[in-house]
């Protein structure tokens, strides 16, 4: 969607393509990208398991017990909805319900409607951003939604934790961005929160520092999808430097923590596949 650095390397073939994406969407990305002749190689940035709180654990199950007492739960990614709906955890409830299921974005959408499916619920029931929103978050979500949330909604946020932030005294459980929450409260709707996995720092063996070092050389591509990941790069690698590669980030929030990191050529792409593989095809050199 363009690109973002003024000062920047000219565009080059792509010797190597870093998928930062958790282990199972990345692979999923790996195989999709070899498949249109991109040399990517998986490198999760972020480990995803099982909440550690004992506590969050006890609430997770409750909520996956409870969930049609809600007016709609939020999904905030892909991982939200393997969690929360892991190993067969939810049931459909034996009567009439009306909870609508929102998700930010077509990936998430994906997956909700897949879950869904395997308890019989229509897909009718999620809400997301129209194929042809600008950005898929939060910002492009509210306007779909919206019209539910009155006073007295009773909204849940399904999302992670993070082992490297704190959890803020009396916020609703879990990490990520407030701004829907904000929204939904604003407009008098109860908003609860479910922490359904968690985020760790990943834990580099030889061979992954091995492709770091690679991969901070011209014809580099980093492919990131969060934040997140770009922290936990820099955190991993303090002294690398990333001047000379090409960092693809699907928002521009995650543009600004790149420019930041010191990538010298950001390149923002909404994060579909296909909007991904455009940016590449326009932006780099197919090896």
């Amino acid at each position: 969607m363009g690109e973002t650095s003024a000062q920047r390397p000219a565009p080059g073939r792509a010797a190597r393509l870093i998928v930062t994406r958790p282990a199972g969407e990345a692979a999923h990305w790996v195989q999709a990208l070899r498949a249109q002749g991109w040399p990517a190689q998986a490198l999760p940035l972020i480990d995803i398991g099982e909440p550690s709180s004992f506590e969050a654990r006890q609430a997770l199950q409750a909520w996956r017990a409870n969930w049609s007492q809600v007016d709609a739960l939020l999904f905030v990614s892909g991982a939200a909805v393997s969690h929360f709906f892991a190993e067969g955890a939810v049931a459909r409830p034996p009567g009439p319900f009306t909870t609508r299921f929102w998700a930010p974005g077509p990936g998430t959408a994906r997956q909700l409607a897949q879950a869904l499916g395997a308890l019989g619920i229509a897909p009718e029931r999620i809400d997301s951003p129209p194929a042809d929103a600008a950005q898929f978050d939060s910002e492009h979500l509210w306007p779909v939604v919206a019209p539910q949330v009155v006073a007295g909604s009773r909204i849940l946020i399904v999302r992670g934790s993070s082992t490297e932030a704190p959890a803020a005294e009396g916020a609703v459980p879990g990490h990520g961005r407030d701004w829907l929450i904000r929204q939904c409260e604003a407009a008098g709707a109860r908003v609860e929160g479910c922490v359904a996995y968690e985020r760790r720092p990943p834990e580099f063996g030889d061979a992954d520092r091995a492709l770091v070092a690679q991969a901070t050389l011209a014809g580099s591509v980093w492919l990131f999808s969060s934040s997140e990941a770009v922290a936990a790069l820099c955190a991993a690698q303090p002294l690398a430097r990333w001047t000379k590669v090409t960092a693809l980030v699907t928002h521009p929030r995650i543009a600004q923590a790149a420019r930041e990191a010191g990538f010298g050529r950001v390149i923002e792409s909404r994060p579909s596949l296909p909007d991904v593989l455009r940016a590449l095809e326009s932006e780099c050199i197919a090896p």
